[in-house]
């Protein structure tokens, strides 16, 4: 076996990269994995802001513009478990890296997409290189971050989705109207590109990485590879018994419906601005930006919070429910029509309905089983990727299907009160220190 195939395959740095990466260089790792993240979304998160020109260029409804958003989120529901397995056999560094390329080479070919057709094909292949992105970046970030400063580096990382929406919000709109919809491809494009050459070049492992869960909890620090003593088939059947696990039960519950809201917002958040408070081009994207900029606070404000939080890193997804069914409702009442209110309501939604994933990533790298933080990671996130698929068009039918948008809110409102109820009840017969920030560790 060639000796580039030898190096994918160990489990850490060679003695001389190890001593050339000190404790400090975990903040290159954090700044490479959030450029990373924003520039592999950067496209598919700004396809929502690109709902207005998108309909008028292709003659679409909304509950196509729900499936061009989905497109992207379809491969995953089996490519996050591929990328789980990658992760924790082979080093972050490529998986990550190649995964970037692949999306950005995919978007170089829309480029010359002729039309609806073609743009799907599209993103169903920037889905399959985007797997290996959002569970390979947190667990280069875990494995460098120890657990009393985890959900910040967590947070920090994860902020750089809605920055990278923040900045396509900004931009791809208006190369869509100047230069049409190809051109916002190809932009969208170059952009991933150059976040897989950052990947590649600067991301190293840690010569130690740090244990997975809390000091209150005891287990063996992560490894590269499975450490399971039994067979190899054994093994894989146990794998999908970590959903019954209380701790990662709830954490799918809560995450399936806070990514339905973040789903939401992204699919009719620019056609509500623009139908029902009558906002033109240019405010509506700036009410966008501002969405996406109080997610990128949330997330790292919430992770931050959950560090500290001696009631435990979950009391934030908690709080972030609760917030989420207070701004949906208000959206559904006569005020939610004023350009004024709703844009405050958007920003609001976009703190806690964007900004939950900081806490909620950070939490769910902790209650992983010991040696298979990539496998949790990467089975959580597809189950989660039965909603980014499915709400977008379900959400655009359903207004089509009214002609409004209050059944599309209440219902979103609906499904994170019921998981707010369920996984609450759990939580209050869980100790503090397992999956939260242990007292040992937050720091005054």
């Amino acid at each position: 076996m060639s000796q580039h195939t030898d190096a994918g395959r160990r489990s850490g740095p060679t003695p001389s990269e190890d001593a050339a990466r000190p404790p400090r260089y975990r903040w290159v790792v954090l700044a490479v994995a959030t450029v990373t993240q924003a520039s592999a979304g950067f496209l598919v998160q700004g396809i929502g802001a690109m709902a207005v020109p998108l309909q008028h260029a292709l003659d679409l409804s909304t509950a196509q513009l729900g499936l061009l958003l989905s497109a992207s989120q379809l491969v995953p529901l089996v490519g996050l478990l591929v990328a789980g397995e990658l992760l924790d056999r082979y080093n972050e560094r490529w998986v990550v890296g190649i995964g970037a390329a692949v999306v950005g080479a995919a978007l170089l070919v829309g480029g010359l997409a002729r039309g609806y057709g073609s743009l799907l094909a599209v993103l169903l292949v920037v889905g399959a290189g985007y797997s290996t992105v959002q569970p390979g970046g947190s667990k280069s970030v875990a494995a460098w971050f120890e657990p009393a400063r985890r959900g910040l580096a967590m947070g920090v990382r994860q902020a750089g989705l809605p920055l990278g929406g923040a900045l396509s919000a900004a931009v791809l709109p208006a190369v869509a109207v100047a230069y049409g919809w190809r051109a916002a491809l190809v932009a969208g494009g170059l952009v991933a590109l150059l976040g897989a050459g950052l990947f590649m070049a600067l991301y190293r492992r840690p010569s130690t990485a740090p244990v997975d869960r809390p000091a209150a909890a005891s287990g063996p620090t992560e490894s590269a590879a499975p450490t399971d003593s039994a067979s190899p088939k054994d093994s894989a059947r146990s794998r999908p018994r970590m959903l019954r696990e209380p701790a990662i039960a709830r954490i799918l519950v809560s995450g399936l419906s806070l990514v339905s809201v973040h789903s939401g917002i992204g699919v009719l958040g620019a056609l509500y601005l623009h139908d029902v408070t009558a906002l033109g081009p240019g405010p509506t994207a700036a009410v966008l930006v501002a969405v996406q900029v109080a997610g990128a606070a949330g997330r790292i404000a919430l992770a931050a919070w959950s560090d500290r939080s001696r009631a435990g890193r979950y009391r934030a997804v908690l709080v972030c429910l609760g917030a989420v069914v207070a701004g949906l409702i208000a959206l559904t009442t006569p005020a939610g029509r004023s350009p004024a209110v709703a844009a405050l309501l958007f920003t609001w939604l976009g703190f806690f309905g964007i900004g939950w994933y900081g806490p909620w990533v950070a939490h769910l790298a902790e209650a992983a089983p010991p040696g298979r933080t990539g496998f949790a990671l990467g089975l959580v996130m597809a189950v989660n990727q039965l909603a980014v698929v499915l709400v977008p068009p379900a959400l655009g039918l359903l207004r089509d299907t009214t002609h409004g948008f209050a059944s599309a809110w209440a219902a979103l409102a609906a499904a994170a009160a019921l998981a707010l109820a369920t996984t609450a009840r759990g939580e209050r017969g869980t100790p503090a220190a397992a999956g939260g920030a242990p007292p040992g560790s937050v720091r005054p």
